[in-house]
Order: C-alpha cells, then sequence, then structure tokens
C-alpha cells in the first residue's frame, strides 16, 4: 500500500508539472499576441502591459526548474518518466526566451509608435510571420500536453516557411531604406521585431524536437525532416 501511494503521489506532481507548462505556454502565447497587436495598432499601454507582463513567465520558468531539479532528486525517474522530465526542462526554457522576444517586440511597438517619425509603416508580412509561429507554438504545446508526435515534422517545415519569410522582409526593408534613407531608424527597428519572430519559430521548432523525444525515446534535434518523420510514425 505505501509503495501504491508514491507512486499515485508521483504521478500526481508529474501531471501537475504538465499542466503548469501548458499554464507556462498559454501566457506566452497571449504574450506574443498582445505584442503584435500593440505592434500594429500602435497600442502603447497593450505593450507596456507585455513588458510588466513578462515576470510572470519568468516565475513559472524558475518554478517548474526547481520543482524538476526536486522529482529527480527525490524519485528518481527513470525512461519515460524521466524524459518526460527533461522534456519539461528543456520546453519551459523555450517558452521563456519566446516570452522574452514578446517582450522585446513590445519595447520595438513603444519605440515605434512613440517617436515622431516621417514613416508609420505596415506590418502585414510580421503579422503573417507571427500567424505561423502562434500555430507552430500551439501545435507544439498540443503535441506536448497529448503525448502526440504525429506535428513535429510539419512544425519543423513551417519553421522553414518562417525563415524563408525572415529573409524576404530583410530583403524588402533593406530595398525600402536604400529608396529613402529617412526610413533608416523605423526599418531597422522592424528588422528586430521579424528576428524575434523568427526566433520564436527556432523554439517553437525545439519544442515539438523534444516531443519526439519524450515519446519515442529518440533525439532529433539536428536531424532532416524525413528522419523525423520515420521516427514519428515507428
Amino acid at each position: 500500500m505505501v509503495h501504491e501511494h508514491t507512486y499515485k503521489q508521483f504521478d500526481a506532481d508529474l501531471e501537475g508539472i504538465r499542466s503548469r507548462v501548458l499554464q507556462m505556454g498559454g501566457l506566452v502565447e497571449e504574450q506574443i499576441s498582445n505584442a503584435i497587436e500593440a505592434l500594429i495598432s500602435a497600442n502603447l499601454e497593450l505593450a507596456e502591459q507585455v513588458i510588466n507582463n513578462d515576470h510572470q513567465v519568468n516565475a513559472l520558468e524558475v518554478g517548474l526548474d526547481e520543482d524538476c531539479t526536486q522529482i529527480i532528486a527525490r524519485r528518481q525517474p527513470t525512461a519515460s518518466d524521466l524524459r518526460m522530465v527533461m522534456t519539461v526542462v528543456k520546453t519551459i526554457t523555450d517558452l521563456e526566451r519566446i516570452g522574452d522576444e514578446a517582450a522585446k517586440i513590445a519595447r520595438m511597438a513603444r519605440r515605434i509608435h512613440e517617436s515622431d517619425r516621417l514613416t508609420q509603416p505596415r506590418f502585414n508580412e510580421i503579422k503573417y510571420m507571427a500567424n505561423v509561429v502562434l500555430e507552430m507554438l500551439r501545435r507544439a504545446l498540443d503535441g506536448f500536453a497529448r503525448l502526440d508526435v504525429s506535428s513535429a515534422a510539419d512544425i519543423v517545415r513551417q519553421d522553414m516557411q518562417v525563415d524563408e519569410e525572415f529573409r524576404l522582409v530583410l530583403r524588402h526593408l533593406i530595398t525600402f531604406m536604400m529608396e529613402d534613407p529617412r526610413t533608416i531608424s523605423v526599418f531597422i527597428d522592424i528588422m528586430f521585431v521579424a528576428k524575434a519572430i523568427e526566433r520564436m519559430g527556432d523554439h517553437a521548432k525545439n519544442m515539438s524536437e523534444y516531443v519526439v523525444y519524450m515519446v519515442k525515446g529518440k533525439d532529433v534535434r539536428h536531424t532532416t525532416v524525413e528522419e523525423i518523420e520515420r521516427v514519428a510514425q515507428r
């Protein structure tokens, strides 16, 4: 009976950690959406909210990291349980970094719209990139929640799409700056926004690869999309 109680408590601890990772993921999704909305609509109050809420993301990472350390020390998990704990540790690091990038976009939004600049740019390409990254993040979190690796290869492909879109944005911005040097300041800020979104995509891709490791026991980082598909289908 003592062993049965111990196992049940261990399962409850793991489930509690999984739930809090998803809570952290939901907060990070909200931070991205609000940062992009603040940028597009010149909502400086919303930008400040994103910047101020970044500490909540940081606090969740610290708390989860500590709980994972305690589980490893007390429970000494093995096999799939250990992979789950390690996946959580890596996932929350990527989520915290995505949160940092969202706060960076909010600061750029404040900078772009507070300045008295000749050019107030359109953000169609930025919005498109952000929407793709949000979908990647949601699919990665869904895979984590359901122990489902079926979307992993598609998320990697979406990351390639975001990378290509980033290169297109850079080319367009450089062209605009060459045509009108007065726009250089604002377009450099937009470059930082585009780079932040591209980095978010990298982190979401990482998260999808951790899910493959957690479920299949195979590390697919730095492999091809085809290899990820083969592992996912086994």
